[in-house]
């Protein structure tokens, strides 16, 4: 009997470490997101690391390659891209994290910007997340000359100056690794973490542009969007499914304890 309850506490141990692992390395997956411009995802790629989150490869967005767009509108936007999560409920409560790095190659003038929105179910604004725009005077998170974040959300730091330098990162395609002005560089991960204080269908976006010319690209890597623990865009929300692996491991569990018992009575 003791040899017994020792294989199976070892056995469960394996496999749940093992899922954890899996599930941890695997890589954000964007496939259901809604992508105008230029997105994608990428392991570790030059001075942008893989974020705390865990994943093998995290999602990007970049203005190289990207489009026309009006961003947040605050006046000079050219071009650039969004990426726009599956719609998704909440309930109060519950929190909405993700962790997000801002890169850029543009400075001086040039004041390139990303964000993230927590939009409606019909996809219209409902609280502005993050902001991140180049300064070379100061902290490029919050973005200067922004919409505030939410009061909802909590930025972790709550601050973020740019690791100075010129970036070197594929998604800036052939501006990696080159620089105008003062501000070019990278953040570095951050986490935002918002409250929802109310029952609801939203959609998470993701947003960056070129200000005032097309010249000298920017982007933003994110990763680790969950709600309530829980992937966004998972078919059935509030319920997270047992892994295959922890499930098959039970199944035999249940049938071992079956057969110990047959063997005692």
């Amino acid at each position: 009997m003791q040899n017994t309850r020792k294989f199976l506490a070892i056995a469960g141990a394996l496999t749940l470490l093992g899922w954890a692992h899996t599930a941890q390395s695997s890589p954000f997956d964007i496939s259901d997101w809604n992508c105008e411009g230029n997105c994608g995802t990428a392991a570790a790629d030059g001075d942008i690391s893989l974020s705390p989150f865990g994943s093998s490869e995290y999602g990007w967005i970049s203005t190289a390659n990207g489009v026309d767009t009006e961003g947040l509108g605050i006046g000079n936007e050219t071009t650039g891209s969004t990426i726009t999560s599956p719609l998704f409920d909440a309930n109060q409560g519950d929190e909405l994290s993700f962790n997000f790095n801002y890169v850029t190659s543009d400075g001086g003038g040039f004041s390139d910007y990303a964000w993230a929105l927590l939009l409606d179910e019909n996809l219209e604004p409902a609280a502005q997340l993050f902001t991140a725009r180049t300064n070379p005077g100061g902290n490029t998170v919050p973005g200067f000359e922004l919409p505030e974040p939410d009061a909802d959300v909590a930025l972790d730091p709550s601050e973020t100056p740019i690791i100075a330098g010129a970036p070197e990162w594929s998604p800036l395609g052939n501006s990696s690794g080159s620089c105008f002005g003062d501000g070019c560089g990278y953040t570095d991960w951050i986490e935002s973490v918002f409250s929802f204080d109310e029952d609801g269908t939203f959609a998470l976006q993701f947003g960056v542009v070129n200000w005032n010319d097309e010249a000298f690209q920017s982007g933003l890597a994110f990763d680790g969007a969950t709600i309530a623990g829980r992937d966004i865009g998972d078919d059935a929300p509030g319920e997270i499914p047992l892994p295959a692996t922890l499930a098959l491991f039970l199944t035999g569990l249940a049938a071992m304890v079956g057969i110990r018992r047959k063997h005692t009575v």
